[in-house]
């Protein structure tokens, strides 16, 4: 057995969790769903003009990882971030939820602070992310060590990564340090702009390195250059082993071994959209790792994703092996 079952490589983020109506958004220039890369005055400017607001440790893999870790798996997480009060807060969360965390933290006197995400909720639940990368850009290959990469099922590389100058030959090399070893790839897209940035880096990727692939119906559609769904998860299924391709509220298509089979999502009133498919991720991965079958997984997800949903935040407040069971899952 390998000491860990997941290890996830990503940005590391404290979120800035805060509620606003939707003028809010025209009056800041801020384009409503998405996420948009930002520079530190830029950062600064949103956060004072913004209402009361609740900073907690973030990072789309990061919140994967936490939750296999909730879960009780075993599992790690490579993410940077600086030795000030947000980094440090940050490092402790995920300890403190039972993940290795060991990235080495960036100098007090570094020139970029902790990264952050300035996360606008509208009342329909929707999230506008605003983040400004800080240390956590310069995650390099020298933050990788081949030893972790070859004692884990499954590294999980969070799609946003790829923005940093570094990543690709980061991402290669615990690629290279996990695959011969029998461990295998899962990539998140992250996000439909992320895609269309660096489309042709993911498509050589998933084609020749990845397993496993997970992205929502907006960034399936970007990957394969379609405004056909079907089609679209069709080519990813081409591409892979396990294709999920998540649809909001209208489930989750799972394509293996050339089937797709539809499962539905679990009804929620929607609280706040942050981190519905990093948990979904995470939930999959684990019922993934202790062996329950594809379409379970996906069940799985879907339950943590509804429990994420149902409060502010992306990390579980509900004991969710509690909630399998209450679903049949356990």
């Amino acid at each position: 057995m390998k000491k860990y079952q997941v290890v996830g490589i990503g940005n590391a983020m404290a979120d800035v969790l805060t509620r606003e109506a939707e003028e809010f958004l025209s009056e800041m220039g801020i384009e409503k769903g998405i996420m948009q890369l930002i520079d530190m005055e830029r950062a600064v400017q949103l956060y004072d003009n913004v209402g009361p607001a609740e900073e907690i440790s973030g990072g789309s893999a990061a919140n994967t990882i936490a939750g296999i870790a909730h879960l009780g798996g075993r599992c790690a997480y490579v993410g940077k971030v600086k030795d000030d009060q947000l980094g440090r807060i940050f490092a402790h969360d995920l300890r403190a939820q039972g993940a290795d965390y060991e990235t080495v933290l960036a100098p007090k006197d570094a020139e970029h602070e902790t990264g952050r995400c300035i996360v606008i909720v509208t009342p329909d639940g929707e999230r506008s992310m605003n983040t400004y990368l800080g240390v956590t850009e310069f995650l390099e290959p020298s933050d990788i060590d081949p030893s972790q990469m070859a004692d884990t099922d499954w590294i999980y590389l969070e799609g946003y990564r790829f923005d940093g100058p570094d990543s690709h030959a980061a991402f290669a090399k615990a690629i290279n340090a996990c695959k011969p070893h029998g461990g295998k790839v899962a990539l998140t897209l992250s996000d439909p702009f992320c895609v269309e940035r660096h489309r042709d880096a993911f498509r050589l990727m998933i084609r020749e390195d990845v397993d496993l692939l997970f992205a929502n119906r907006a960034e399936v559609m970007s990957m394969y250059q379609t405004e056909d769904f079907a089609a679209a998860r069709a080519a990813a299924a081409a591409d892979v082993e396990i294709a999920i391709c998540t649809d909001s509220e209208n489930g989750v298509y799972v394509l293996s071994g050339g089937e797709e089979t539809h499962v539905p999502a679990v009804p929620t009133q929607i609280v706040d959209a942050t981190g519905a498919g990093d948990l979904f991720a995470g939930a999959f991965l684990w019922g993934l790792c202790e062996g329950h079958p594809l379409e379970i997984c996906a069940r799985m997800g879907n339950v943590a994703a509804s429990e994420v949903i149902s409060h502010i935040g992306a990390r579980a407040q509900a004991d969710l092996k509690a909630l399998f069971g209450k679903h049949g899952l356990l």
